[in-house]
C-alpha cells in the first residue's frame, strides 16, 4: 500500500517538473529565437501549436528582443493552465498604448511604434493581435475525431482500472478485517478507558474501525490523485482538476504558511511554558517542606503552605497566559478579541458569588479561625470541621448530618471554635434559679457538690457559681466548670444536669421558681423523688409529712354483696 502511494505521488510529482521543464526549455528556445531574429527585425511570438504573429522590431531604449521573451513567457505561462471555457483574452485602453489581457493578466502591450511599422493604426492593430491569440489558443484545444474517439478509450479504460483498483483494496481490506475481528476487545474493557466513547455504537472490534478509516483514507487519496489524469483526456475538462486543486490549494497553503511563521512563536510558548513549569515544581517543593514541617518560616503557620501554594501557582499560570497570548494564531484578530472579551463577560457576571466565595475562602485561611477537626458553631450549627476549601467549609454535626457552609456566608457571621488551641479548655455553664427562701452558700454547694460527680470536668481549676441576676421571684445561679472534652460537651451537659438534679433531691430542695410554688395548693411535689423515704433526710421527712408525699393511699374498696 505505501509503494502505491508513493508510486503515484512520484507520477505526480514527476508530471509537474516534466511541465515546468517543458516551459523552461521553451522559453529558452523562444529566447534564443527572439535574438536571433533580432537581426532580422522578425521576432516570433509563438505557442507549442506554432508561431502566432511576428514582433517587428520598433523604435526606442526597450531591446525588442527582451520583449519578445517575455510575451513568450507570459503566453507559456498562461498555456500551462489554459482553460477555452473559463480564460478569455481582452483589451484595455491605456493612455498611449492598447493593453492584452488574459483573467487579469497582463499579456502584452500594442503600442503606437507597432502600428507604424505594420503600417496600420493603434486599434486595427490591436483588434488584430487579439484575434490572432484567441485562434491560436483555440487551436490548441481542437481535437480530430479520431483523436476524440482515442481519448474516450484512454478515459474508460483508466476508470475501469480505478474501479478494479478500488476492489482490490476493499478485498484486502476485508481479509484484514477478518482477522482483526478474532482480536478479543480487551482494550475497550479496560476501566476507565476512553477511547470507547468515540467509536460506532455498532462497531465489535477497534482495530476494524481503524482499518475501515484508514481504507477509505487510502481510496479517498487515490481519487483525489488520479482525477487530474482522468480530465486530462478531454480539452474542455483537463483543466477543471487544476482549478479544483487551485481552490484546495489556497487554504492549506494559508494553513502550511501559518504553521511555518508560527514555528519562531512556537518556540517562544515551549521556552515559557518550561520556566513556568520549572517554578511551579520549585513552589510545589517548598510548599510539601513546609506543611511537613520540614521547613520552617518565621510567623508563618504550617496549614498556610498549600493554600498560598495553590495561590502563589495560580498567579503563575496566569502570568504565562499574559506572556504567551501575544504569540498564539490569530490572537492579534478581531474575532479572536471579540471573542475573549464575550467570554470574560460572561465569567465576570455569572461568577459574582463564586468569586466572593473565593476570596472568603483565602481571608479564612490566613485568619485561622478554625482548622480540619475543630468543633465549632457556624450559623447555629454545631459540627466537627471535615474539610475547608477555596468555595465552602464541610461540617459533620452532632447528629451526623453533613452540612456545606459557603466561605461568604461564614466571613460575615459569627464563628464559635470550642476546640480552640490557644486557650486548651473551656468552660462549661448552665443556670438554675432558685427562691430567695434558700441561703445562697447552700445553693452553692450543692451545685459544686453536682459538678465533682459529673466526669470530663476538671477538678483543678475548680468548677465555681455565679449569682447572675436577683429576680424578683428568684435567685439565678449560673455553675462553670473547664473541660478539654471539646467532642463530649453534649454528653456532659446531660450528665451535668442529671446530677443537679440528684444533688437537690437528696437535699430537699425544690428547683422551682418561687412565682410557680406560690401558685400550688399545697399538694406534693410536682418533681419526684428517686430516692426512697427510709434514705431520705430529717429535713426531707419533715417536707414530705407537710406536703403529704410518699403518704399511704386509701382505696375504698367495693362492698361485697
Amino acid at each position: 500500500m505505501r509503494n502505491l502511494l508513493f508510486i503515484c505521488l512520484l507520477f505526480l510529482f514527476s508530471g509537474a517538473l516534466r511541465a515546468q521543464d517543458r516551459l523552461a526549455s521553451a522559453s529558452s528556445e523562444n529566447h534564443q529565437e527572439a535574438i536571433a531574429a533580432d537581426t532580422t527585425g522578425q521576432l516570433p511570438i509563438r505557442i507549442k501549436t506554432g508561431t502566432l504573429f511576428y514582433l517587428k522590431k520598433g523604435q526606442g531604449a526597450y531591446p525588442a528582443y527582451i520583449r519578445a521573451t517575455q510575451i513568450n513567457e507570459r503566453l507559456a505561462a498562461i498555456e500551462a493552465d489554459y482553460n477555452e471555457l473559463l480564460d478569455t483574452f481582452y483589451l484595455e485602453t491605456k493612455d498611449n498604448f492598447i493593453q492584452i489581457s488574459n483573467q487579469k493578466r497582463f499579456v502584452m502591450a500594442v503600442t503606437e511604434q507597432d502600428a507604424e511599422a505594420e503600417g496600420t493604426t493603434l486599434e486595427q492593430l490591436a483588434q488584430t493581435r487579439l484575434q490572432e491569440l484567441r485562434d491560436g489558443f483555440a487551436e490548441e484545444v481542437s481535437l480530430t475525431p479520431a483523436e476524440w474517439a482515442k481519448n474516450i478509450g484512454f478515459f474508460l479504460v483508466s476508470l475501469i482500472g480505478l474501479y478494479l483498483l478500488t476492489r482490490v483494496i476493499n478485498l484486502l481490506f476485508a481479509r484484514l478485517n477478518k482477522r482483526l475481528s478474532k482480536i478479543e476487545r480487551r482494550f475497550l474493557n479496560i476501566k476507565g478507558n476512553l477511547l470507547k466513547y468515540f467509536l460506532p455504537s455498532k462497531s465489535k472490534n477497534i482495530f476494524m474501525v481503524i482499518a475501515n478509516v484508514i481504507r477509505l483514507v487510502v481510496i479517498g487519496l487515490m481519487l483525489f490523485l488520479m482525477a487530474p489524469f482522468l480530465f486530462s483526456f478531454f480539452p474542455l475538462t483537463k483543466y477543471l482538476s487544476l482549478k479544483f486543486y487551485d481552490y484546495i490549494k489556497g487554504p492549506l497553503v494559508y494553513i502550511f504558511d501559518g504553521i511555518v511563521d508560527f514555528i519562531p512563536s512556537l518556540f517562544f510558548i515551549v521556552i515559557i511554558c518550561l520556566v513556568s513549569r520549572y517554578f511551579a515544581r520549585v513552589i510545589r517543593a517548598i510548599t510539601n517542606d513546609v506543611d511537613r514541617g520540614n521547613l520552617t518560616i518565621k510567623n508563618f503557620h504550617k496549614d498556610w503552605a498549600k493554600p498560598t501554594g495553590k495561590l502563589a501557582i495560580t498567579f503563575l499560570y496566569a502570568l504565562t497566559l499574559v506572556l504567551i497570548f501575544p504569540y498564539l494564531p490569530g490572537s492579534g484578530s478581531t474575532a479572536f478579541q471579540g471573542v475573549s472579551i464575550f467570554i470574560g463577560a460572561i465569567i465576570s457576571f455569572g461568577s459574582t458569588s463564586a468569586i466572593a466565595n473565593i476570596i472568603a475562602g483565602v481571608v479564612i485561611t490566613y485568619m485561622r479561625p478554625f482548622q480540619i477537626g475543630d468543633r465549632v458553631k457556624i450559623d447555629n450549627i454545631v459540627g466537627d470541621v471535615v474539610s475547608k476549601t477555596m468555595l465552602v467549609t464541610n461540617l459533620i454535626t452532632t447528629k451526623k448530618e453533613s452540612v456545606t457552609i459557603p466561605n461568604a456566608n461564614i466571613l460575615i457571621g459569627n464563628i464559635i471554635n470550642y476546640s480552640s488551641r490557644e486557650t486548651g479548655s473551656i468552660i462549661l455553664h448552665t443556670t438554675v434559679t432558685l427562691g430567695y427562701d434558700l441561703p445562697w452558700q447552700e445553693a452553692n454547694d450543692l451545685l459544686l457538690k453536682a459538678a465533682q460527680r459529673t466526669p470530663h470536668l476538671y477538678k483543678d481549676p475548680e468548677p465555681f457559681v455565679l449569682q447572675t441576676s436577683l429576680d424578683d421571684f428568684y435567685v439565678s445561679y449560673e455553675l462553670n466548670a473547664h473541660t478539654d472534652q471539646f467532642k463530649k460537651i453534649p454528653l456532659i451537659y446531660s450528665e451535668l444536669h442529671k446530677n443537679i438534679l440528684d444533688v437537690f433531691d437528696e437535699a430537699g430542695v425544690e428547683i422551682l421558681s418561687p412565682g410557680y410554688m406560690a401558685a400550688r395548693d399545697g399538694g406534693i411535689t410536682t418533681v419526684p423523688s428517686q430516692i426512697s423515704p427510709k434514705d431520705r433526710g430529717p429535713l426531707a421527712k419533715v417536707v414530705d409529712h407537710f406536703t403529704g408525699r410518699n403518704q399511704p393511699v386509701i382505696v375504698n374498696k367495693p362492698k361485697p354483696e
